[in-house]
């Protein structure tokens, strides 16, 4: 299997647990109840010993792969769907390898539940949020971002026309607007949301 093939299954695998997670996030709407209560059916799917090796070994194999990708089409000649599959695949590489170490260290060192709590933390509290925001917000941006120059190429080479560009707008448009509805309700419509006493560490306290 050549490296290409490699990143595009890995993405697929990961792909699936992202559109989960984003699932979860969403429920955030309904308040932090509902959000765990939503998570802990989805851990039945994920939370094993099974489903987390492969899901790890496909963070891995993504990242390598995608950045041997990256320096190997950096100096070629791009248009602006090769240029958004590129910054946003280096983004989430960054946001994956940063996020899943987050999450390792808050199970396993401070042995938390990281659950809602532990991921809105510094979302909820001035002027950590100030970081976090942008860095949880352009993540999701990114991801619907990649789809969409992805599938841009992949449809530019069998269909001669303009649905193709219009599909690949409105993949990023639901990308856009998916970021706004998830941020909202993670933080409670904006207003903040009380965290727990236990994830103090979580923001310095």
């Amino acid at each position: 299997m050549n490296l290409k093939k490699l990143h595009y299954f890995s993405g697929i695998t990961i792909s699936i647990f992202i559109g989960l997670h984003l699932l979860n996030h969403f429920y955030s709407l309904f308040g932090a109840e509902a959000h765990i209560e939503l998570m802990n059916d989805l851990r039945i799917i994920y939370r094993n010993v099974l489903a987390e090796t492969i899901l790890l070994l496909s963070v891995v194999i993504q990242i390598f792969s995608g950045i041997k990708l990256y320096r190997k089409k950096r100096k070629t000649e791009s248009d602006l769907n090769d240029k958004l599959q590129k910054w946003t695949g280096l983004y989430l590489a960054f946001f994956l390898l940063f996020h899943m170490g987050a999450v390792l260290f808050g199970r396993l060192i401070l042995e938390l539940d990281t659950n809602f709590y532990f991921g809105v933390a510094g979302l909820n509290t001035f002027p950590l949020n100030l970081f976090f925001i942008p860095y949880y917000g352009l993540a999701i941006i990114s991801f619907f971002g990649h789809i969409s120059a992805v599938h841009s190429k992949k449809i530019k080479s069998k269909i001669v026309g303009i649905e193709p560009i219009k599909q690949s707008y409105g993949i990023l448009i639901i990308g856009i607007i998916l970021t706004l509805v998830i941020l909202f309700g993670l933080t409670n419509g904006f207003n903040g949301v009380e965290i727990p006493k236990e994830y103090d560490v979580m923001i310095g306290k």
